[in-house]
C-alpha cells in the first residue's frame, strides 16, 4: 500500500476528509491517510475527557475492510489467524491476529462471521494489503479473498452515552459486547458492531464509503446535546493507552509476538493449525520479554524506545508511552525481563533523565462498562 512517506504520491483521505478541514482538525499521516489528530475547542485532553464521562464520534475510515467468500471461507480464516473463530456464532465479532512463520505479528484485526461462507475483516490500514495478499496466497479453489478497503468508512461513537446517541438515529443499540447487526439508516445498510478501542461502551458503525459524510453528520449533531464531541487519534490513542490495548507498529509488530504482547487470550492454543504456532508455542514454553504496564510516580512522560532499568541494569523497553489526562500522570506499555513483577520500581531514561516508575498490570484506568 502506497504510504504518505514514499515521496511520490499523496496520503490518502477518508471519506469525511472535507468534513474535518472545515472544523479545523489538525490533521497527520497515520499508516498513508491523512487523518484528524485534533479538533479547535480543547485538543486531545478534551475530546479524551468527553469519552471518558459523556460521548464520542471518530472517525477510523482508514483502517482496512476485507471480505473472505466461499464454501468454507470461516473455516479457511481459522487456519490462518491466531484465534479460534469456532468459539463465536455468525453475527458475532472477534480480536485475531495475523502471524507470519516466525509468530511475529503481520497485524491485529477484528474478525465479523457473517456465516460459514462470508466472513468480513477490518485490519489496521498500513497493513490492509498484505494481509490480503498472504490470504489470497493461501486461499484454496472457491475462496475468495476480496480488498474492500475504500467501499466502506468506519465511524466509532464512544462512551458512557454512546447508546442514547445511536437511539436518536434509530440504529440499534443493546446487543452483547463484540456481536454486530446489520442494519439500515434512512434507507442505507450500516453493521452497527459494538466494539471499540476506548475501554467505553460503544459501537462502531461500517456504511458505505458514499453514505459515511451523511451518517457523520447526522452524528454530530445527535452527540450535541450530550455535549459530546468530534475527536481525532490523539484522543483515540491516550484512551486505547489508559486501557493497555496494544497499537500495531509499537505494541505489536514482526519482532513481538501475541506471546512476548500478553495477547495468548487471542491465540487458540488448541487448534490444529494458525500461521505461526509451532514458533508460538516453543516461545510461550520460555517468553523472554514480557509487555507489562509502568505507572510513573513523579513528574514526566515516557514515550517509545525509552530504555527501562531494573535494579541498575537495562532490562526493557517502553513500547507506547503518554500523559494520562484521566489519571494526569505518565504511563506506558513495555517490553520487560520476565522477571520483573508487579509492583516493582524501575527506571526510565527518558532523553537522559530518569523517572522512576511502577511496574503494574493494565488496564490503568477502571471504566463502568454498562452491560445492557
Amino acid at each position: 500500500m502506497t504510504t504518505a512517506t514514499s515521496g511520490t504520491t499523496s496520503p490518502l483521505t477518508s471519506p469525511l476528509h472535507d468534513r474535518h478541514v472545515a472544523l479545523g482538525a489538525k490533521m497527520a499521516d497515520f499508516g498513508g491517510w491523512d487523518m484528524p489528530i485534533e479538533y479547535p475547542g480543547g485538543g486531545v485532553v478534551a475530546e479524551h475527557t468527553a469519552v471518558r464521562e459523556r460521548v464520542g464520534v471518530f472517525d477510523v475510515s482508514h483502517l482496512g475492510k476485507a471480505s473472505v467468500t466461499g464454501p468454507g471461507a470461516a473455516d479457511f480464516v481459522n487456519a490462518c489467524l491466531t484465534n479460534d473463530v469456532r468459539r463465536i456464532q455468525p453475527g458475532s465479532a472477534q480480536y485475531t491476529l495475523c502471524c507470519d512463520d516466525s509468530g511475529g505479528v503481520v497485524d491485529d484485526l477484528i474478525v465479523y462471521l457473517k456465516s460459514d461462507d462470508d466472513v468480513f475483516l477490518i485490519p489496521n490500514a498500513a497493513n490492509t494489503a498484505e494481509v490480503v495478499r498472504r490470504l489470497q496466497a493461501a486461499a484454496p479453489e472457491g475462496i475468495t479473498v476480496t480488498n474492500l478497503h475504500r467501499d466502506f468508512g468506519v465511524l466509532a461513537v464512544q462512551g458512557t452515552k454512546s447508546d442514547e446517541v445511536l437511539e436518536s438515529l434509530g440504529l440499534p443499540t443493546g446487543h452483547d459486547y463484540m456481536s454486530f447487526v446489520e442494519a439500515e439508516w434512512q434507507g442505507v445498510p450500516v453493521i452497527v458492531c459494538r466494539t471499540g478501542y476506548t475501554g467505553e461502551r460503544g459501537y462502531e458503525l461500517v456504511p458505505r464509503w458514499d453514505d459515511a459524510p451523511a451518517l457523520w453528520d447526522a452524528l454530530v449533531e445527535a452527540i450535541a446535546p450530550f455535549e459530546g464531541k468530534p475527536c481525532g487519534l490523539g484522543a483515540r490513542d491516550t484512551l486505547r493507552t489508559e486501557m493497555g490495548y496494544p497499537l500495531h507498529g509499537q505494541d505489536l509488530s514482526l519482532q513481538i509476538s501475541p506471546v512476548q504482547a500478553r495477547a495468548g487470550w487471542a491465540v487458540g492454543w488448541k487448534k490444529d493449525t494458525f500461521w505461526g504456532k509451532a514458533a508460538l508455542e516453543a516461545e510461550r514454553a520460555n517468553p523472554t520479554r514480557l509487555m507489562r504496564g509502568l505507572l510513573v510516580t513523579g513528574r514526566g512522560i515516557p514515550r517509545a524506545h525509552c530504555t527501562v532499568s531494573w535494579n541498575g541494569t537495562a532490562a526493557g523497553e517502553v513500547t507506547s508511552g503518554t500523559f494520562s489526562p484521566t489519571l494526569k500522570q505518565g504511563i506506558a506499555l513495555a517490553l520487560l525481563d520476565p522477571a520483573i513483577a508487579d509492583g516493582e520500581t524501575v527506571e526510565i531514561d527518558v532523553r537522559g533523565r530518569t523517572l522512576e516508575a511502577t511496574v503494574v498490570k493494565p488496564p490503568f484506568v477502571q471504566v463502568q462498562v454498562r452491560e445492557s
